[in-house]
C-alpha cells in the first residue's frame, strides 16, 4: 500500500464516514491538533518514564486514536465501528488522577512547567490538549459531538499536570512553585 494518494492535493481530505472536507475545516483542525498531542506523548515516552507513567501514557495514546476517529466521522454517519468517547474513558482518567494525587504533596501553588524532560515534555502535552479543547469547543458550536468529548479533553489536561508532577517526584526534582518576586 502506498502512503500518499494525491486525492490531498486539491486542499480536501476525506473523513472516516466517506465524504470530503476542507483541510481547514474545524473537524480536520481537531483531530490534527490531537494527533500532535500523541505525538508529543509519544516524545514523553522515548524519554523512558517511571514505568507506570509509560504504561497510563501507552493506554492514552490509544484513547487518543479512538478520539481522532470520533472527531472525524460525524455523529450522523452510518459509521457503527468508530469508537466514541464514553464515561468509563473520563472515569479512568479521574481515578488516575486520584491515585497520583494521594501520592503527592497538596498543590498550594502554581508551579512552573519544567522538571525532567518526560515531564516538561507532559507540561506541553498538556497545553497541547487544551488547544483541542479550544478547538473543539469552537467546532462544536457548528456540529454536534458526542457527549463525552469535551469531558474527556478537560480530564485530560488535569490526567497531563497531575502526571508531569506525579513524574517528576518519582525522578526526585522538586517543583518549582511560582511567586511575583
Amino acid at each position: 500500500m502506498k502512503i500518499y494518494t494525491k486525492t490531498g492535493d486539491d486542499g480536501t481530505t476525506s473523513l472516516f464516514s466517506g465524504g470530503r472536507v476542507s483541510k481547514t475545516h474545524l473537524r480536520v483542525e481537531a483531530y490534527g491538533t490531537v494527533d500532535e498531542l500523541n505525538s508529543v506523548l509519544g516524545l514523553v515516552r522515548a524519554y523512558h518514564p517511571h514505568a507506570r507513567t509509560d504504561a497510563w501514557l501507552a493506554r492514552v495514546q490509544r484513547q487518543l486514536f479512538n478520539l481522532g476517529a470520533d472527531l472525524a466521522t460525524p455523529l450522523d454517519s452510518k459509521a457503527d465501528w468508530v469508537i466514541r468517547m464514553d464515561a468509563e474513558t473520563v472515569t479512568w482518567l479521574e481515578q488516575t488522577i486520584d491515585e497520583m494525587t494521594a501520592e503527592l504533596p497538596e498543590l498550594k501553588n502554581f508551579i512552573l512547567p519544567g522538571g525532567s524532560l518526560a515531564a516538561a515534555h507532559l507540561h506541553i502535552a498538556r497545553t497541547v490538549c487544551r488547544r483541542v479543547e479550544r478547538i473543539v469547543v469552537r467546532l462544536q458550536d457548528h456540529e454536534p459531538l458526542g457527549d463525552h468529548v469535551l469531558n474527556y479533553l478537560n480530564r485530560l489536561s488535569d490526567f497531563l499536570f497531575t502526571l508531569a508532577r506525579w513524574e517528576n517526584m518519582q525522578a526526585g526534582i522538586p517543583e518549582d512553585k511560582w511567586s511575583t518576586r
